[in-house]
């Protein structure tokens, strides 16, 4: 079992020092009473690789008094650095890089930026990591928009890591919690990434959002799959899409595959991975998915029949829900990473006409506390 120096700390791994099943009992049992009496609970889906398994991963920079530069992760609830050396649920690959970059930056006499004076320049960095293909992605957020020095600087990183694939910076001028500046530069190779999920590949760029995790991806999407019995003539709507993932993925099974993403930067990156796929029967729409799916009910569009819904933390609304019962398609496939959200959001649905019948949970997240869950509901009628 690994023990973490810092599990206090950083309130990220609740779970590490323990056996995996344990955590696998605690959140099995945390899902099912949350839905007791709702809608039957399956057996949770393990993850076969615990360890390593973040494909992204971000470090904060900060200078100590006597010089030395530390990096890690924010102490929970606080912009404290939280300075570690192993992390057990990191790419390894990744931690190897921003070690080095914390040693580089150090001979290359960096400044490091300051929260308290907003002055200084290396502030985080971000690595991407693609496992499948061997792609490697590495953003230096900066604090400053002159980054003197920075072709050596970049030069020196790739002479060190030459398996680094693409090397971007962003200026992050802003005073909160956000990594990524407004901006993003490429400054070496594409700019994006790949990655494989089955038979699909998706071009990443460094706003992209991608599942942390992508082996478990496999199963999450197989379990919407499974849970969304789609059929060759069946028409799904995919909401809140993001960079078109799932929309893909299910686009084989289906006669017409819709996503709607109200971000347009996630959108040009959607579109892109159709093309990328071939899926002439994919189709991505820049709306807010409640005001697309009032339209096509106006329109009288043809039906429907599978929605799916993989909304942010805070759930859906219930405007939203509303909608999706005008719009009445045969079943909503509800994929959510915050339980207590999907079942706020289930209740609504009933009330909506749709009954919960089952719960899926996918361990996406071993040794914290988060639980991902794909949820089936079916119209009552």
């Amino acid at each position: 079992m690994a023990s973490c120096k810092v599990v206090g700390e950083c309130g990220g791994c609740k779970y590490i020092g323990r056996p995996y099943h344990y955590q696998m009992g605690k959140k099995q049992e945390y899902v099912s009473k949350l839905f007791e009496g709702i809608c039957d609970v399956d057996l949770i889906i393990p993850c076969d690789e615990p360890y390593y398994y973040r494909n992204k991963v971000h470090a904060a920079f900060k200078r100590m008094r006597g010089g030395r530069i530390i990096y890690g992760t924010y102490a929970e609830g606080s912009h404290r650095v939280i300075e570690h050396s192993k992390c057990y649920i990191e790419n390894k690959k990744a931690q190897k890089i921003i070690d080095d970059i914390a040693v580089l930056a150090a001979k290359h006499k960096m400044s490091i930026y300051n929260e308290k004076t907003y002055r200084g320049l290396l502030r985080h960095v971000m690595v991407r990591v693609s496992d499948k293909t061997g792609q490697i992605m590495v953003v230096l957020v900066v604090g400053n928009k002159y980054f003197t020095g920075k072709k050596s600087f970049i030069d020196d990183l790739r002479n060190l890591h030459p398996e680094i694939t693409t090397v971007l910076t962003s200026f992050n001028e802003r005073r909160d919690s956000m990594v990524l500046g407004n901006s993003v530069r490429t400054e070496f190779g594409s700019g994006v990434i790949e990655e494989e999920l089955f038979n699909k590949r998706f071009k990443l760029s460094a706003e992209s959002f991608f599942q942390v995790n992508t082996p478990q991806a496999e199963h999450l999407y197989a379990t919407v799959a499974d849970l969304a019995d789609i059929m060759p003539e069946h028409r799904i709507l995919d909401c809140y899409c993001g960079t078109g993932t799932i929309t893909i993925f299910l686009s084989d099974l289906c006669k017409e595959a819709t996503g709607v993403e109200i971000n347009s930067a996630a959108v040009d990156n959607a579109n892109r991975n159709k093309r990328l796929n071939r899926a002439g029967n994919v189709s991505f729409v820049c709306r807010d998915a409640t005001d697309y799916m009032e339209w096509l009910v106006l329109q009288g569009k043809e039906k429907i029949d599978t929605v799916i819904i993989d909304p942010p933390r805070a759930g859906t609304t219930v405007r939203f829900i509303n909608s999706c019962s005008t719009l009445a398609p045969d079943r909503i496939i509800y994929v959510s990473c915050n339980p207590e959200t999907l079942l706020r959001d289930v209740k609504l649905f009933r009330s909506a006409g749709y009954k919960a019948d089952k719960v899926v949970p996918v361990d996406m997240f071993p040794w914290t506390e988060e639980i991902e869950c794909v949820c089936r509901l079916k119209r009552i009628n």
